[in-house]
């Protein structure tokens, strides 16, 4: 195609359009955070950069040059939580990922024994969403919550509605922070998460809400709150946070962890 001294092809329609969507999703990953200005910053720095360029300014041309390729190293550091979330989010997206197969051979089959740790804590967020009983309640998935755990007290016992129940009671000393459950244990109490930085949430989100909506950006762990105000569970899975009855609970940790249809 050809517009006035401009000859187009096909293939630059498709880069130009490729370039976008990855532009528009990673303001997505970066939205509302303090990410997204630095990454706004860097942008206007290299339209400047192409600016200056064109115009032939040499000398400045030289220092932006420099200047771009010491921060794309920055980039990477500051953007290393992003980047990991728009890996795994692709990695989740492909049907190469969730083919059995691939599953098997990739050692990321679900686990069928993940149905009774979803149904015990299930039953507990409900119990404890109807005695207004806050809490954090983090299953892990794949990625190694160690350094999580370490920052609470261990406990390694069998998972338990009761045992639950009892450690966000308000006369627990475990009750501040949040449990850690993989693999039908409940590996720690009392521990630390990180805190979502993006200033999107609503107003009626508390600490409790950001650091299931925190651990859930940081790793692919699934966080359960429930808040002690009003009692309703909110489920945080890949950076997002809803809230949901106990049933649409159940449903979308069997979808998240077993691939069952929703």
């Amino acid at each position: 195609m050809q517009i006035s001294f401009l000859e187009i092809k096909w293939t630059d329609v498709l880069d130009i359009i490729l370039v976008a969507f990855l532009l528009y999703y990673i303001y997505k990953l970066v939205r509302g955070s303090v990410a997204s200005r630095v990454f706004m910053g860097y942008l206007l720095i290299y339209l400047f950069y192409l600016i200056v360029k064109a115009i032939g300014l040499e000398l400045l041309t030289k220092i932006l040059e420099y200047f771009m390729g010491v921060g794309a190293i920055a980039l990477i550091v500051l953007f290393q939580q992003e980047i990991r979330r728009f890996l795994l989010l692709v990695g989740k997206s492909t049907s190469l990922a969730n083919n059995k197969f691939f599953s098997k051979l990739l050692g990321t089959q679900p686990e069928q024994d993940n149905q009774g740790p979803i149904k015990i804590v299930s039953e507990a967020a409900k119990t404890m969403s109807s005695e207004f009983t806050g809490g954090i309640i983090v299953l892990q998935k794949d990625d190694d919550l160690s350094k999580f755990a370490e920052s609470g007290d261990i406990v390694d016992a069998i998972l338990s509605k009761k045992l639950l129940i009892s450690i966000f009671s308000q006369y627990s000393l475990l009750n501040d922070g949040a449990v850690i459950v993989n693999k039908g244990r409940i590996k720690a109490a009392h521990c630390i998460l990180p805190i979502a930085s993006g200033d999107e949430l609503p107003s009626n989100y508390g600490f409790r809400h950001r650091a299931a909506l925190g651990i859930s950006e940081a790793t692919d762990a699934v966080a359960i709150c429930i808040s002690e105000e009003n009692g309703k569970i909110s489920l945080a899975i890949d950076g997002n946070i809803k809230i949901v009855s106990a049933v649409e609970l159940e449903r979308e940790l069997r979808r998240y962890f077993l691939n069952e249809a929703v």
